[in-house]
């Protein structure tokens, strides 16, 4: 114990350390975070907006555009900040509140899925008792479960994490705090705290998995019965946008944290948490969304309106010199 050095900050050693990357990276990443913003606080807003988008379906992208934002708000400035200044220093306490934020949203986003997947369920297989099914105190109950959840994980996961010694040990090979890259540095017996950490991701990404999976069998077995061209069809066209963006998300993160540490290649992790900090909160307003007719009403909607009040108040202003 004497000879161990309390850590109080840490150096972030990003993506790579070829100088004439930064600026390429720099870039991409400030495209993909403002398409990041836009589409998802543009889908909040239109969300609020437009009346017609007040369902349960709605609700739950809604929140899943929150989560998106937040958790790539909580990586993407870091970074860019990092290839702009070059200092990739992070304190202590920063370093713990970025991996509590993060691992708290990954796990409401992984509970989301579910329950949107239960949403699709009853639309397709119980569309007569969809509205009683779907009931607000229904889906606030659900969404308020995925938060909850997601905090407790994070309370597992940073204090399992920050619980070990890291010695004089601070260079993390990684772009941000995240739990493989963070536990790797310690130097303390960290083999009970990976295995908890493995049990807890696993049984989220397990009860999440069996949920969906459950959810699409009665949903294919529903499309299966179907006579009409245009029922299947439909019924597709909505689940598959879904089921792309779960096999990406579960894909990324049981490559990252569903094995030990003595066979993790961090340059090839990196390339998996971009995908799953930056790139999937960026395509998720696409897959969900953006595609969508009624989302695109509600938005051709709410911009005419914007240009008829900007236009009446030309027109106003107009009247009024003309009467001056």
């Amino acid at each position: 114990m004497e000879n161990r050095t309390e850590v109080t900050e840490f150096l972030l050693l990003g993506l790579t350390d070829d100088p004439r990357l930064q600026l390429p990276l720099l870039m991409t990443f400030l495209l993909i975070y403002t398409i990041t913003v836009l589409g998802n606080l543009g889908m909040i807003l239109l969300i609020l907006l437009d009346s017609r988008l007040h369902t349960p379906v709605y609700f739950f992208l809604g929140n899943l555009s929150l989560v998106d934002f937040s958790s790539s708000t909580v990586v993407t400035p870091t970074v860019m900040a990092g290839l702009f200044t070059g200092n990739k220093v992070i304190s202590y306490n920063a370093c713990a509140a970025q991996m509590f934020f993060f691992t708290t949203l990954i796990c409401v986003e992984n509970y989301l899925l579910a329950a949107m997947a239960y949403d699709r369920y009853a639309a397709v297989c119980r569309p007569l008792h969809y509205t009683t099914t779907m009931r607000t105190s229904v889906c606030a109950g659900l969404v308020l479960g995925c938060y909850v959840s997601g905090f407790l994980n994070a309370c597992i996961h940073t204090g399992e994490t920050f619980s070990l010694f890291f010695c004089n040990c601070n260079r993390i090979h990684h772009f941000f705090c995240d739990i493989p890259p963070v536990m790797a540095l310690s130097c303390s017996d960290k083999q009970a705290n990976e295995l908890v950490v493995v049990c807890v991701v696993s049984f989220h990404i397990f009860f999440a998995v069996v949920f969906i999976s459950t959810s699409y069998i009665f949903i294919f077995g529903t499309i299966l019965r179907m006579h009409s061209r245009a029922g299947p069809r439909k019924a597709l066209s909505t689940c598959a946008s879904h089921f792309t963006a779960v096999s990406i998300f579960y894909g990324t993160a049981m490559f990252m944290y569903l094995q030990p540490s003595s066979s993790h290649s961090m340059d090839t992790d990196k390339i998996a948490s971009v995908f799953y900090s930056m790139v999937i909160p960026m395509l998720n307003p696409v897959v969900y969304s953006l595609r969508n007719k009624e989302v695109s009403s509600a938005f051709l909607k709410v911009a005419g309106k914007s240009i008829f009040c900007e236009n009446k108040k030309i027109y106003i202003k107009a009247r009024i010199a003309y009467i001056a």
